[in-house]
């Protein structure tokens, strides 16, 4: 589940507002999607750490239909009916979208949204081809995402990736593949990452690359934050995921 705890530990470390925006605008678009589209909409308030869900027919055919709330930024019970290795590629493309739209200008964000070709089991233990896509509500002309949108609907037609990040207004798609992971950190981060990964101090790097110490402690901390990681040693076990060392 790391990577599960990565994009959860993005998301939820964010500089919320006080201030509650566009509650009721999400949760009325959320409920108008599944009875228009028939589809299985959840609505993930990331700073309160909440879902609603909302079931139109498609929820039928994945057996699914529980309470329409969950006191987790995750649906339990779709997650329930899916591969472990299934939930990890889910997971990791939601990091990996996260980190593609951190590289883009701020105006074009919300553009983009994921789509995903998953395969989620029925009560019979049938699997089911599912189409996701994953929308963000921003919190009014900031970088903050307040919610998460994901709909569930059926797979009409082949994806060209399994995992991408599609522009809804130009149709832009970009595959979200390992790739994508070499551009999370600079050249530079990932050198002194790999001078960290062999045990040394941020003095000593500095003096090895020839730069201050403070700027060396500048990248720690981009790198920490970019890696979502508490301290060095998460850090490396994420690179190390992510294939960057």
């Amino acid at each position: 589940m790391g990577n599960r705890k990565g994009i959860e530990a993005l998301l939820r470390s964010q500089p919320f507002s006080e201030s509650v925006t566009g509650e009721d605008s999400v949760y009325h678009y959320a409920e108008s999607m599944a009875r228009v589209e028939n589809t299985l909409v959840v609505v993930s308030d990331i700073k309160a750490n909440t879902s609603r869900i909302f079931y139109g027919r498609f929820a039928d055919v994945l057996s699914i239909r529980s309470l329409p709330h969950e006191n987790s930024i995750w649906e339990k019970e779709i997650l329930a009916q899916m591969d472990e290795s299934e939930q990890e590629g889910k997971y990791l493309s939601e990091l990996r979208f996260f980190n593609f739209l951190r590289r883009i200008p701020h105006s074009f964000r919300p553009y983009y949204y994921l789509a995903a070709h998953l395969r989620i089991k029925n009560k019979r233990g049938i699997a089911v081809d599912v189409l996701h896509r994953m929308y963000y509500w921003y919190e009014g002309g900031s970088e903050v995402v307040r919610y998460g949108i994901c709909v569930y609907g059926p797979l009409l037609q082949p994806l060209p990736a399994k995992y991408m990040a599609v522009n809804s207004v130009t149709g832009e798609v970009q595959e979200l593949s390992g790739s994508n992971d070499q551009d999370i950190l600079s050249k530079r981060e990932k050198q002194i990452l790999s001078l960290i990964v062999k045990g040394l101090t941020s003095q000593e790097i500095a003096d090895m690359l020839c730069i201050s110490k403070h700027t060396v402690s500048r990248h720690r901390q981009e790198i920490l934050a970019k890696l979502q990681a508490r301290n060095s040693a998460g850090a490396i076990l994420r690179a190390r995921q992510l294939q960057l060392i």
